[in-house]
Order: structure tokens, then C-alpha cells, then sequence
């Protein structure tokens, strides 16, 4: 057995050892050395009470005088204030919490204990206060603790303090015990090196082991990042592995390829355009007619702002792959968009889209018939599309999750087109190329721009292709954070509504949530959405930062709910005889294609709606869009939906209706957020203001968790961009592992606790 896999029970005992596993989740003893100290400080220079200055950090010796409890009306729980002296002088030390909290330190700072406190210097009621100050009972009265070596006494204060998460069962100083008597007994040999030793040498990085002893131990607050440096590049290293190792085995898997066939559907389509593709899209284009051409399966991701046409670009990439006899999948999320690529898809084909055979010749040229397959059709038009799809009649089939069954068997899938990236995992994905004999070639979009260290970490086994310019003729998008608690402010917002519907314009009203499920339940009967649409819908950090309870959401109002401001609006007087409509994953399918063709063409002014409008939905005649509680999503999400709007000939507007008042983190993040209209800008605050966790997690993989626990994509650029070119090398060079047992045995820890978030 690994010494690092020895339980805990064997080095602490079964009591010790339980409390350690129920608080901090670690039964070995390589799981307690990788618990680190949440936070490092020095104490401060010892300082007698009278010299001590108001902002500076200090540490006194001090003997209690007195205690007293006092509960605390407005913010609820306790205070405890603890009086201490040095003889000549006096203290007031704060503590503040539940009744619980306050009374773990009443209970230790009676009369007449002395102890060595350290913290902050300041001001209350023009009296010198340390508030939650750390400290350390000493033994012996004042005079006693005094009369020993002051110059031990300066060198205690001047030490490294470590500080672990701390719980009522298990305080920092137990777990700082618990490390300290595992640590003792290891040796270099009991933590291997991941990393090879040339990449530590290039690097500079301490070993395993020194690194533990630097984040553990530290002598110095230089020490901790030089030791937490050899874990993020370990990480990064190990990551770029599994990621190159994926690269190579798609890249010997055979492919069929599908060279551009003249005077096909590609062609004709291409000479058929009403508008010229941008710089951007002739690029990609190009990158991806050569991909298609190649007999390795291409894997390749497309990112682009919002409104940047990647769809154009990715129906020409389908068009070639149906001109070579093949047929092509386009998954998307949620049934609404799965019917709007349809009717965008046919819209832009013009005459090529008909019954004709797979890319074959017409009497009238070539045609390309476009099937939709989702879980809501009736068993008639669900026959009739297996059969069309199975039969290779139809050249490209557009669905929702429904397309992952078994029994929707393909003709001849030659290319995968995964619309929306983070709402499928790669199991999903991997499920839809298993339906081809020869690995299809796979295409992934997304319209939530990626910063490049999150597309080197998390895509890393994908050629990224980016498409940043606008289509000539759109128009710019203003943003503007609506406080509801102002009055004015909400009367202008709804306002501005009435005003873009009388000038013929459609306005979205987009709510967090449906409702309680009485409202939208009272017709009894509701069809099953298809698997995910309703996860689709939920705000995409929901439970972290700018999720329901992230910062500036009050935790006292739940999400509205869209019957709820449904009600609002038909109840405002400047709304009067606007025509509302709703959509929502509840409803019946047909009553979300109804809803949407209803507000494309113009019979409804304002559409009331989830997030299910989030991706892909295009309705050019819309101007304005409010979003409703808009501190409780992410920014990408916000990003993703304000693009709805401006994408005709008139400027969009978006409103961020919010309840974060002023201070609140998530008004600044709104703020934040309305002065910009970069994506790419956006993407690195939504990654600044939420963990990596947030972002790579259940977002790419369906998984709560992620695969990052030490390194940060943000500011790690360098740092990755050279683990990836060391962990190339490797693969290139021994891509079996076979003389790096120990990368190949951390790879295989990784899977088998399902660690590694797999890029979806």
C-alpha cells in the first residue's frame, strides 16, 4: 500500500480520525497533506497597549479583566466583548456570531487567562478595538508569561501563523496538529514526483514533498505560493496529458472524407447568399472545408459573438458533407431552438430545401430535405422521420436530446454538429458519433466566448476557431441596470417597452423561474419536455456567484416568477392593450412554436419568457428585452440573452431589472457588465467573480464538480500554455506512458474518481 493511501485510522486513531473525515471529507493520509490552511498571516509586532496604532496589525499579551454578552438587535446573534490589560493599559477585544460561536470564546477568555492576540487595530466609540482577533491561551499569569524571554516572546508574534478551515467539532490548531503528526513521518519516496524532473528544473518548482512542507510549514509568506506553484503546474501538467492523449487518438481514427463536389448544393447555395460573408466567416469557412476533406475525423470548436453567424458557416460546412452523399446532425438543447434552426435553416436554403434525395439532383437542382426529431412528436411524425433519417432521405436532421436514442439509426452520418456546446456533456456527444460506422466528423459551437486558457484547459483536444466580426448592417446594444426599488426607474423601463411596441418593435421579458407550478399547472395536462430543456432553463450558475443565492440576491425574495410578472404587466397602465405572450419548457410543444411564430411575426408585442429564448432564437423585429432579477444570473447567460435583440436594422436596447442595492457585488457586476458589449470581456468577468467549479463544471459536464482544485484559468495563461507544450512532447514521444508511471497512475486516479471534467 502507498504510504499516501495508509487510512487515517492507522496515524491518528479511529476517534481522530472520524472528526477529521466528517469535516474536512479526508480518510487518508494523502488526502489530509492536500488540505491546505485557507489563509497565512503574520501576527505582528508585539507592542505594548499603549503604543498600539489605529489600522496597523499587532500582536499584545494581554491578561482578561472582564467579559460581558450582549445580543445584537438589528443584525441578529452576539457579541461578546472581552476587556484585557498589560498592566498599564486596556483592550476591548470584539467577537460577534450565533450563540453557539460567541460562547467557544467566553468560555476560553475567562478572568485572569492571558493569552498572545493578534489583529487589526481599530477604532469603536474612539476606543482601540481588535474585533475577532487570533489568539493563544499562554500559560501562567501576566507576570509569569512576562517575566520569560521577551525575545521568545517577539519571535512567537513574528511566526508564520497557518489558519485551516475550522469547524465547532475540529478548531485550525487540531487540524494543524493532525497535518503536523502525518507529516512528520513521511519521506521523499512516500510522495512520488508527477511531474518529470526536467519540467521541475525548467520551472524551478520544489519537489512533492517540499512543496507540501512550504504550504504546511512556511517560515516565511513567500514560502506557501512556491510550494501551491508546483501543485498548479502538477495539475495543469497532468491535465494537458489526458487532453494530448485525446488529440492523438482522434487523429489516427479514419475518417471519410468530403471534398467540395462543383455545381452542388454548396455551390448553389453560395451563389445564392443575398449578402457577402464576412472576413471571418470566409476564414473559418475555409479551415473547416479543409478539415472535411481529410481522412481523420475533424474535431473542431466554433466560438463567436453573438450575432456573428456561425450558423451560415456551419449550413455550408453541412452542405459539403451532403453534396459527398452523407448526412449531417445538428443537436441542439431545447426543443424552441431545435424548431428555430429548422425554420432558419429552410429560410436560408430557399428553393434547395425539398424532398429531393440526400444532396442528389432535382428536376430543378439540387435539393436538401431538413428533418426535425424531437421527443414531443406524435408516433406518426416520429416514424416518419426515423424512417427519412434511416433511410438517408434526409440529408440534415436538426433535434433536441431525442437524436441520442437507440433507435434513431442514420444512413450515413458523416458530420456532428453540436449546437450550444455546454448543455451536453461528452458522453452525449460520443453517443451521437457512435451512431456511424466511420467516426463522423464533429463540430461544436457556442456563442459564450471562451477565454483562451478555458479553451486550452477545458477544449484542449479541439481546434478553436473564433469568429469575432459583426454582419454589416447590425446595429449596437445598449445595456442599463434598472434598480426595481426605484420607482422611476421601473416606470421608464416599462415605458421604453410600450415605445418599441408602438413603433412595431417585439420586446422579450425574461424571467429566473416559471412560477410555484400552479399557475402553469391548472390545465392539468403538460407533456414531458425532452431531457434537459428544463435544466436548460435554469440560470447557468445557478447556486453560485449571481446564481439564486449568489452575490446581490436577497436571500429573503425568492426568483420572480414569470405568471407573476405577467400579472404585473397586464395590471400596468402604459402596457394597456399590448399584446403578451408566454413561453416557457412547460408548455406543450406546439404551444411553443406557436408562441415564437406568433412573436416573429409581429401579432405579439411582448413575449414573457425563461431562459428558454437564450440561445439561437432570431427574430429580427426585436428591439428591447428586460431581464427580470438580472442579479441572479450569469454574465455569459446575460450576454447570450441580450444578443436577442438589435439583430435587424434597429439598435437594441437591454434592461437589467435587479433588487441588488447599492454596494451589493451584484449590482457591481451588473455595472460591470452594461459597460460592455465584448464578449470575450465578458467571459473574464463571469470567470473572475465565480471558481473555476462554476464555470467548468456541471456547465461542460453535467458534473457539480471540477477538475480544477488548485490551478486558476484566470491569470494562468503562461502556466498552461507551457504545461501543454511539455505534456505534447510527452505524448508525442511515449504516448502509452510507458516510462511515466507515475503520470499514467495519476491519470488513472483522476478517472476513476471522476475528477477530470470531460469537455462536453
Amino acid at each position: 500500500m502507498s504510504r499516501l493511501s495508509t487510512p487515517l485510522t492507522r496515524e491518528l486513531g479511529e476517534r481522530t480520525a472520524k472528526v477529521i473525515a466528517e469535516t474536512h471529507g479526508a480518510t487518508t493520509v494523502g488526502e489530509l497533506v492536500h488540505l491546505f490552511p485557507r489563509r497565512y498571516y503574520r501576527r505582528g509586532e508585539l507592542t505594548r497597549l499603549g503604543q498600539l496604532v489605529e489600522g496597523e496589525d499587532a500582536t499584545v499579551v494581554a491578561e482578561v479583566v472582564r467579559t460581558s454578552t450582549r445580543p445584537l438587535r438589528q443584525r441578529g446573534g452576539m457579541m461578546v466583548e472581552v476587556v484585557v490589560t498589560d498592566g498599564d493599559s486596556e483592550l476591548s477585544l470584539a467577537f460577534f456570531g450565533r450563540t453557539n460561536q460567541v460562547g467557544y470564546h467566553q468560555s476560553r477568555l475567562k478572568w485572569g487567562r492571558v493569552a498572545m492576540f493578534s489583529g487589526r487595530v481599530n477604532t469603536y466609540r474612539d476606543r482601540l478595538q481588535l474585533v475577532h482577533p487570533d489568539y493563544e491561551l499562554l500559560p501562567g499569569d501576566l507576570d509569569t508569561v512576562m517575566a520569560t524571554d521577551e525575545d521568545a516572546l517577539r519571535a512567537r508574534a513574528d511566526e508564520v501563523v497557518v489558519v485551516y478551515p475550522a469547524f465547532k467539532k475540529l478548531p485550525s490548531w487540531k487540524t494543524q496538529k493532525a497535518v503536523a503528526t502525518v507529516l512528520d513521518t513521511l519521506v521523499p519516496d512516500d510522495v512520488p514526483d508527477v511531474l518529470p524532473s526536467g519540467v521541475r528544473e525548467l520551472e524551478q518548482v520544489p519537489s512533492k514533498l517540499d512543496a507540501l512542507l512550504l504550504l504546511h510549514r512556511p517560515t516565511d509568506l513567500e514560502q506557501p505560493p512556491r510550494g501551491l506553484r508546483h501543485l498548479e503546474l502538477e495539475e495543469a501538467y497532468v491535465t494537458q496529458v489526458a487532453l494530448a492523449r485525446r488529440r492523438a487518438a482522434l487523429a489516427v481514427l479514419p475518417a471519410s472524407p468530403y471534398p467540395p463536389r462543383e455545381g452542388g448544393a454548396l455551390a448553389a447555395f453560395d451563389a445564392s447568399l443575398p449578402f457577402t460573408l464576412t472576413e471571418g466567416q470566409r476564414d473559418v469557412g475555409a479551415a473547416l472545408t479543409a478539415d472535411l476533406s481529410r481522412t481523420s475525423p475533424m474535431n473542431r470548436l466554433l466560438q463567436g459573438e453573438v450575432g456573428s453567424g456561425k450558423t451560415v458557416v456551419a449550413l455550408r460546412a453541412m452542405l459539403q458533407v451532403v453534396d459527398a452523399g452523407a448526412q449531417c446532425a445538428l443537436l441542439a438543447p431545447t426543443e424552441v431552438l431545435a424548431q428555430q434552426h429548422v425554420r432558419s435553416l429552410t429560410r436560408m436554403l430557399g428553393d434547395l430545401a425539398g424532398d429531393g434525395l440526400l444532396g442528389g439532383p432535382a428536376s430543378d437542382g439540387p435539393q436538401v430535405r431538413v428533418r426535425l426529431l424531437t421527443g414531443s412528436m406524435s408516433t406518426a411524425e416520429r416514424r416518419a422521420a426515423l424512417l427519412d433519417i434511416a433511410s438517408g432521405d434526409a440529408g440534415i436532421v436538426i433535434g433536441t436530446h431525442a437524436l441520442l436514442q437507440d433507435r434513431v439509426d442514420f444512413y450515413d452520418l458523416g458530420l456532428v454538429v453540436v449546437d450550444e456546446q455546454h448543455r451536453f456533456g461528452v458522453e452525449q456527444r460520443d453517443a451521437l458519433r457512435a451512431k456511424s460506422g466511420t467516426p463522423p466528423h464533429v463540430l461544436v459551437m457556442t456563442a459564450t466566448p471562451i477565454p483562451r486558457t478555458v479553451a486550452m484547459t477545458v477544449f484542449g483536444d479541439l481546434e478553436v476557431s473564433t469568429l469575432t466580426e459583426l454582419p454589416a448592417g447590425r446595429q449596437g446594444i445598449t445595456t442599463a441596470v434598472v434598480p426595481d426599488w426605484r420607482a422611476n426607474y421601473v416606470d421608464r423601463c416599462w415605458q421604453r417597452v410600450r415605445e418599441a411596441a408602438d413603433a412595431g418593435h417585439q420586446v422579450y421579458v425574461v424571467c429566473p423561474r416559471i412560477g410555484d407550478g400552479s399557475a402553469e399547472d391548472d390545465d392539468g395536462v403538460l407533456s414531458a419536455p425532452d431531457p434537459g430543456e428544463v435544466l436548460a432553463e435554469q440560470p447557468a450558475d445557478a447556486g453560485g456567484a449571481g446564481g439564486p443565492d449568489g452575490p446581490g440576491a436577497d436571500p429573503r425574495r425568492p426568483p420572480r416568477a414569470l405568471y407573476e410578472v405577467l400579472e404585473e404587466l397586464r395590471a400596468r397602465p402604459e402596457l394597456a392593450g399590448l399584446r403578451l405572450g408566454v413561453l416557457h419548457g412547460r408548455l406543450r410543444p406546439d404551444d411553443k412554436d406557436a408562441a415564437m411564430r406568433a412573436f416573429a411575426a409581429g401579432e405579439t408585442d411582448v413575449l414573457v419568457a425563461t431562459t428558454v429564448v437564450e440561445v439561437g432564437v432570431d427574430v429580427p423585429g426585436a428591439t428591447v428585452m428586460v431581464v427580470v432579477d438580472a442579479e441572479r444570473f450569469g454574465l455569459s447567460q446575460l450576454h447570450q440573452l441580450r444578443g436577442r435583440v438589435g439583430r435587424g436594422a434597429h439598435a437594441g436596447l437591454c434592461l437589467l431589472m435587479t433588487g441588488a442595492q447599492d454596494g451589493d457585488p451584484g449590482l457591481e457586476r451588473l455595472t460591470q457588465f452594461a459597460a460592455t458589449s465584448d464578449g470575450f470581456a465578458v467571459a473574464d468577468l463571469d470567470l473572475a467573480s465565480r471558481r473555476e467549479g462554476d464555470v467548468l463544471g456541471a456547465a461542460q459536464s453535467g458534473r457539480n464538480n471540477s477538475s480544477l482544485r488548485y490551478l486558476r484559468v484566470l491569470g494562468n495563461e503562461d502556466l498552461i500554455t507551457r504545461a501543454r507544450r511539455y505534456a505534447s512532447d510527452l505524448v508525442a514521444f511515449d504516448p502509452e506512458l510507458t516510462d511515466a508511471p507515475r503520470v499514467r497512475a495519476a491519470l488513472e486516479a483522476l478517472e476513476a474518481k471522476e475528477a477530470f471534467v470531460e469537455r462536453g
